[in-house]
């Protein structure tokens, strides 16, 4: 970073530009002369990617409740059409007190978190005074954000030394939630604050820290470990799990190619050797697959693997299994069910399947580009549990909005008139061609007209 203020825009991250490029849309769309903390705040909020995004958004901060406050706070603007709107005088201070941060912090880049930080230092400004009357806690915000940004900064040039991951086989096997959440990726995950806290004080224990999510599909029990994950990137977590990666193993890739013996115990040994050095967090979605996985020829099982580093406490493992499935598979083995502490996920009932569909919403608008009413909130709860009886909530009734949602998108959608239009066009060509074969002049022209 520069230590003169001058052309700071070239600084900014990717996403830096994109909140300064939506705050000018808005302000824009809203017909007023300036870009204002207001506009900014919603530029904050719209843009998907980020840890500082996914701290406001976790804090209840969504673009329509910004629309809606600006809306009622400054109304529409009267800026002449031909005129573009201009930084206000504290859009700009927010800027120079990113760049400053930026800098103090060594940072290379002036980066999201950084904005979010100049945005809290604006008291008294159209945008702080949107977040206090939403009810968000500023100083909870603001602790957050610099707990995120104190974290070391990881330099990666492409084709350099520094590009080269310190877990390449867990990188090839597993994705990685933590930087997921932090890109923003993973969907909110609404409630489940009893089973979320009861894993993290099972992973804070000193022995038998290895907690084991059991409960039927679809109940939420990959949810709740991504709601730790997002917990991490936002700071909210113990001490002793501050900067920890949550990586999800696909255990049919750990598998997948080991067609000699010893190629999959040599594959499985190096991945924990790097999940140990690193620190990393383990989750096994399915755990009953590693009782026998890998077991051909002689060879040992990923489980029988996996227990002396469990018994040594060098790997903390997340586990998700269906509790027939932990019966049959993991309490039939004593030495491994005696390394994980069971957390038993139940199925949410009906008023709390309505609010996580209502959390996930704004996620399937987007996707599907249409309103999702709160009627259809409630129809899909209601009939999810009136008529799919073989699966379980939430995901049946998350299914039935995503299936509908698909359904309207496809018959509704510009692509469907599009191709109404070409269909048409095309029996319009067909018919001026026959006209004038057959020597009808002015119908042809008609025709002709119409295409």
């Amino acid at each position: 970073m520069p230590e003169k203020k001058k052309d700071l825009f070239q600084y900014f991250t990717s996403n830096a530009r994109r909140v300064m490029s939506v705050a000018h849309e808005e302000a824009v769309r809203l017909n007023h002369s300036y870009v204002g903390t207001e506009h900014f705040l919603l530029g904050l909020v719209r843009v998907e990617k980020g840890s500082a995004v996914l701290i406001l958004r976790k804090a209840g901060v969504e673009p329509k409740q910004v629309i809606r406050a600006i809306e009622h706070k400054t109304g529409r603007g009267d800026r002449p059409s031909k005129s573009q709107p201009r930084l206000a005088p504290r859009v700009k201070n927010i800027i120079e007190y990113a760049f400053s941060q930026a800098n103090r912090l060594n940072h290379k880049r002036i980066q999201v978190a950084h904005l979010l930080l100049g945005l809290l230092n604006q008291p008294d400004s159209t945008a702080m005074l949107i977040l206090e009357g939403l009810g968000v806690k500023i100083e909870e915000i603001r602790s957050q954000t610099q707990a995120i940004l104190a974290r070391p900064q990881t330099s990666r040039r492409k084709g350099g030394k520094d590009s080269e991951s310190a877990t390449p086989i867990a990188d090839q096997l597993g994705y990685d939630l933590t930087a997921a959440a932090a890109a923003g990726k993973l969907d909110p995950v609404i409630g489940r604050q009893v089973e979320v806290e009861r894993m993290i004080q099972i992973l804070n224990r000193r022995n038998k820290n290895n907690p084991a999510l059991v409960g039927e599909p679809g109940v939420g029990k990959t949810a709740i470990v991504e709601s730790l994950a997002q917990r991490v990137v936002e700071g909210n977590v113990p001490e002793t799990l501050m900067d920890k990666r949550v990586i999800n193993l696909d255990v049919g890739g750990l598998v997948a190619g080991t067609m000699y013996r010893g190629e999959f115990e040599e594959r499985l040994k190096k991945l924990l050797k790097e999940l140990t050095d690193s620190g990393a967090i383990l989750f096994i979605d399915e755990m009953h697959m590693i009782v026998g996985a890998g077991a051909a020829g002689g060879s040992v099982d990923a489980a029988n693997i996996l227990k002396p580093a469990l018994a040594r406490g060098q790997l903390q493992v997340i586990g998700a299994t269906t509790s027939d499935e932990y019966r049959k598979f993991i309490e039939e083995d004593a030495a491994l069910d005696r390394r994980f502490q069971p957390i038993r996920v139940q199925e949410p009932n009906l008023d709390e399947t309505i609010d996580i569909l209502q959390g996930l919403k704004s996620r399937y608008e987007d996707h599907h580009r249409l309103v999702i009413s709160d009627e259809a909130i409630d129809a899909a709860a209601q009939m999810a549990v009136r008529f799919l009886h073989d699966r379980f909530l939430p995901d049946k009734a998350i299914d039935l909005i995503d299936e509908a949602s698909s359904r309207v998108r496809m018959y509704k959608s510009p692509i469907s008139s599009l191709q109404e239009t070409y269909r048409n066009l095309k029996e319009l060509e067909k018919s001026r061609q026959e006209a004038l074969d057959n020597n009808r002049y002015d119908e042809a022209m008609q025709l002709q007209y119409r295409e």
